[in-house]
């Protein structure tokens, strides 16, 4: 199999962490049984054992992809990890360190000393070492910035300075500009003395004399036209340009729009600043994706797989106990009524079904309106259109499904009455449930607020107890006493 084929495979991530669990098991084994052997030359054979077992984590590693072992080191429990990493090449340490969740990021620079932070930097550029700036110890990013040439230190200062939202937070510097009035054959030329190109780069940027961008050249442009045209003939007017204060999903809706691979970043005088790739925008989908996706419940992404279960308990106990209050209250709102479920058991086992399907329209909802939010997709002119149509259907769900709802009743208990009731709390909760879905982030979204934080926790309690309280509420004044 080819190593790029290999890369692209989770059958083969999984057998390289199989086999580094093995080997790491293994030596773990080999260590305990020289422990408990004769005390004779101990200190000599665990130094031996220690060595050879760094060695052959380290070929194993040198033959892996950073990104690869960035898999590897997130599946790995914490004492096991500490010891792969200790293996790892130093050449490669900070592409790993790149590639790996914020919060094993943070486990493996909490036991690296500020030399060993500022050797691993210097092999790192500008926009990389930006990444792990949030990360890195105050004393190991004074060593690191004085080992940094004025150019260097310029970039690095310039990527901090924005937010992290921000497309200058994510651009990097390693473009290639030119000039209109230059032949083709001259840059081509040109980029064969330099020997290579930056990564992702498929076209050149064309600047004036004030730095300012007036096209681009596709590398396709480069090779199909003729040498002697001139750069002003063939290049591209017509580009994609991010501003450097631009919101970042903003530019990654833009990538996904035109198949971009990169494209020029540039200041408010439209002079150019750096250039934004396709390598880091997908980071970004991927990271912001991981973060929706656990806020949704609650879990915040600084949360390490295996971090230690106090750790784990802290970060989980803020949405644990907003779900204890929200429960709580659904209890008392069951107590209120407890002489309505004495006189009437089949609510107890009708109720739930209620409130189940009102949390699940709530979240249909809430998720729907939390994609349109991250995509840019609703505005202030079509909202109300929105909301009209989601109420709309939730009116029409709550028919259909009210109405199954009365007839499974009528036929498991043949009371006409309670079929209505359990028909009509359905068709509310229903409503109240959209009406939820759309609100909370809506109005998160609104006051500055991640949509997505929490709210399938707070819509899931708030159905919840509307169902038990719409429910009982109803045959409290339908079905007592008939």
């Amino acid at each position: 199999m080819e190593a790029t084929e290999k890369l692209h495979t989770a059958q083969f991530l999984q057998h390289q962490l199989h086999e580094i669990v093995t080997l790491l098991a293994k030596q773990q084994l080999e260590m305990s049984l020289v422990q408990r052997g004769p005390a004779t030359n101990h200190e000599l054979v665990e130094t031996v054992l220690h060595k050879q077992h760094h060695t052959r984590l380290r070929e194993k590693f040198a033959l892996l992809h950073p990104a690869d072992i960035a898999f590897i080191l997130e599946s790995l429990p914490l004492d096991q990890r500490k010891a792969a990493w200790d293996a790892i090449k130093a050449d490669q340490d900070g592409q790993v360190l790149l590639e790996v969740s914020d919060a094993v990021r943070h486990s493996l620079i909490s036991g690296m000393a500020a030399d060993e932070l500022a050797s691993v930097a210097g092999n790192l550029d500008a926009d990389e070492l930006a990444d792990l700036a949030a990360d890195l110890p105050k004393r190991a990013m004074l060593r690191i910035l004085r080992s940094l040439n004025s150019t260097e230190r310029t970039h690095l200062n310039a990527i901090l300075s924005y937010e992290d939202d921000e497309v200058g937070a994510l651009m990097d510097f390693g473009m290639i500009t030119i000039r209109d009035d230059m032949s083709l054959k001259a840059i081509s030329s040109y980029i064969r003395k330099l020997g290579k190109l930056p990564s992702h780069t498929d076209k050149l940027f064309v600047v004036d004399g004030h730095n300012r961008v007036k096209g681009v050249l596709p590398l396709q442009r480069l090779l199909t036209h003729a040498p002697s045209l001139h750069v002003a003939e063939v290049m591209v007017t017509d580009f994609v340009v991010f501003q450097t204060d631009q919101d970042t999903g903003e530019a990654s809706r833009a990538f996904e729009r035109y198949d971009l691979i990169s494209a020029p970043v540039v200041d408010q005088n439209g002079e150019l600043q750096g250039r934004l790739c396709v390598d880091s925008i997908m980071d970004f989908i991927r990271e912001k994706s991981d973060e929706d996706l656990l806020s949704q419940a609650g879990v915040t992404e600084e949360e390490d797989l295996f971090a230690s279960v106090w750790k784990s308990a802290k970060n989980r106990w803020g949405w644990l106990l907003i779900n204890v209050a929200t429960a709580f209250a659904s209890t008392r709102i069951i107590g209120l009524y407890e002489d309505v479920i004495l006189q009437l058991v089949a609510l107890a086992s009708l109720m739930p079904i209620v409130a189940a399907m009102g949390g699940n329209t709530g979240n249909q909802t809430s998720m729907l309106i939390i994609r349109s939010l991250a995509l840019g997709q609703i505005t202030a002119a079509n909202v109300q259109r929105l909301i009209r149509k989601e109420l709309t259907l939730a009116a029409l769900n709550g028919t259909f499904i009210g109405l199954i709802m009365g007839l499974l009743g009528f036929l498991l208990y043949h009371d006409l009455a309670l079929a209505g009731v359990m028909a009509t709390a359905m068709f509310i909760n229903l409503l109240v449930a959209v009406i939820v879905g759309l609100s909370i982030p809506l109005l998160r979204y609104k006051f500055g607020k991640d949509p997505a934080v929490g709210t399938s926790v707070i819509l899931t309690s708030i159905t919840d107890s509307m169902g038990f309280f719409i429910v009982l509420g109803l045959a409290s004044l339908f079905l007592l006493g008939k």
